[in-house]
């Protein structure tokens, strides 16, 4: 299990199956409403508290969640502060969560995932350039690194989903950039708004330049 704090009114938990090899829960139940799938995400949150200091009590919560693959889930959890006649009415600990599901399709032609900064991307591809579980070769047929706004979106297209490395690709991604709703629109809006600092070869320049640093 990874906490990240992106804001202080947000985190981001990643998830492995092997985080519950101990537990008869499975991240396919985690999604459910039974009270042992509750129990566990409240634990998470409290454990969330402890190592990052991200306090629920009093807010309200957005909870949002992604599969990368069959054993990796993502979630963002978002808090917002009430006013205080909302926040007497508030349990100290939420009885029940709400969690929304959506699984990123990788088959489809284009995938966007947005570092919040360069060193993110950098980090990125020295993880999977010193990986030996992970080959590149046939997974990803182009990549293209864009700048807009003071960010930095991986564009991918072309996946092979019956790559044997693909899980593990969506897992280490995870780590360090947001996936981002694919419209045509928004790819358009990068072309000719932002700019391509690496064309087409994105990742494998990337490891080139600075997966030895």
């Amino acid at each position: 299990m990874k906490i990240e704090k992106l804001t202080e009114n947000k985190i981001r938990i990643i998830l492995k199956q092997d985080d519950f090899k101990d537990k008869s829960i499975d991240l396919h139940t985690i999604m459910t409403k039974t009270a042992e799938s509750q129990g566990l995400f409240l634990d998470i949150l409290d454990k969330a508290k402890k190592e990052v200091g991200f306090d629920t009590e009093g807010c309200r919560l957005l909870i949002e969640a992604f599969s990368t693959s069959d054993d990796i889930f993502v979630f963002t959890v978002t808090k917002f502060a009430v006013n205080s006649e909302e926040s007497a009415n508030l349990p100290s600990r939420p009885k029940k969560l709400k969690v929304s599901r959506k699984h990123i399709n990788l088959n489809k032609e284009i995938v966007i995932y947005k570092f919040s900064n360069f060193d993110n991307f950098c980090d990125f591809c020295k993880l999977i350039g010193n990986s030996k579980k992970l080959e590149l070769k046939n997974l990803v047929g182009t990549s293209s690194l864009y700048i807009f706004n003071d960010s930095y979106y991986l564009v991918l297209s072309n996946m092979n989903t019956n790559n044997s490395s693909l899980s593990t690709f969506s897992a280490y991604i995870a780590e360090f950039a947001e996936h981002i709703s694919y419209t045509s629109s928004f790819e358009g809006k990068l072309k000719e708004y932002g700019k391509c600092i690496m064309k087409k070869n994105a990742i494998r320049l990337g490891i080139k330049y600075f997966a030895k640093i």
